[in-house]
């Protein structure tokens, strides 16, 4: 399965990994993007609702998400990293690193490398407990600071690699589900915001710059790959009813229990489907 990132409406994804869940239905490989990834080893780990009840519950913390958290010099997010990615699996909504250890298959998340502008894959195992590659794949830029991982500096895996399906194919899969968090019809543009925030990394990591530049060309060519794989019939996508007036850092809990359900109830719908193209019987 592939999983792509968005932030909150990622929460569209999360109905679809517990409808899943719920039917006894467990890939063998996996592969995030950002909130793909970090929402993703709950799946692995068998743990449903387990983001939703997270989101739900500490959305509006400002220990987990608040401009205060940006100013704070040894966090410079506007997560609060601490909080976010080892208070709340280590200790308040538990993340299961022995149920995850049991899952059979491989679990990838995507990054961004700055020196080089180039995705890679590093495959989450849970023996970090500060999670520091969940840390890297989910670092927005301006949003986060770059996420040293062996002397390396990384970012957000979308802004290199959106939709990795290639990847997964590369991998050997050859069934693939692919959950998407824009609507059908959906296309990238390169605001001026997005211009701004690219060009202000010009100087410490030109790459980056680059990488940001041309995503949205890239995110599109990326659909209309997919288009064709699933006209091919080997890859099945699920993506939300819409997305159009649900913010990446929504704040509206009815929104987002609304885009949960979504996801849910569409991959209800598919099961038979899912089960004929995984051959389960």
């Amino acid at each position: 399965m592939v999983f792509e990132g968005g932030a909150f409406r990622t929460i569209f994804s999360c109905g679809v990994m517990d409808a899943l869940v719920e039917n006894d239905i467990m890939p063998d490989y996996m592969i995030g993007v950002s909130a793909g990834a970090a929402y993703g080893v709950s799946m692995a780990s068998k743990q449903p609702r387990r983001n939703l009840d997270v989101l739900m519950k500490y959305r509006n913390d400002k220990r987990y998400l608040g401009l205060s958290n940006m100013i704070d010099k040894d966090n410079k997010s506007i997560y609060g990293l601490e909080f976010s990615y080892e208070t709340i699996p280590n200790e308040l909504n538990l993340f299961d690193y022995d149920a995850f250890k049991q899952y059979k298959g491989d679990f990838y998340c995507v990054v961004t490398n700055l020196l080089t502008g180039q995705p890679e894959y590093m495959k989450y195992t849970g023996d970090d407990r500060t999670n520091t590659v969940l840390k890297a794949t989910c670092a927005l830029p301006m949003l986060f600071p770059p996420i040293i991982i062996n002397d390396v500096p990384y970012m957000d895996g979308g802004l290199s690699d959106s939709i990795p399906y290639l990847k997964a194919i590369e991998d050997g899969c050859d069934r693939i589900i692919v959950v998407l968090t824009r609507q059908s019809g959906y296309t990238k543009t390169t605001s001026r915001s997005t211009k701004a925030i690219a060009y202000s990394y010009r100087n410490q990591y030109p790459k980056l710059t680059e990488t940001m530049l041309t995503r949205a060309s890239r995110y599109n060519e990326s659909l209309k790959g997919l288009d064709q794989y699933v006209k091919e019939g080997r890859i099945i996508t699920i993506q939300p009813t819409t997305s159009k007036g649900f913010s990446r850092l929504e704040k509206d809990k009815n929104k987002i229990l609304s885009m949960y359900n979504d996801g849910y109830n569409q991959c209800y719908e598919l099961l038979d489907t899912i089960k004929e193209f995984y051959g389960i019987k």
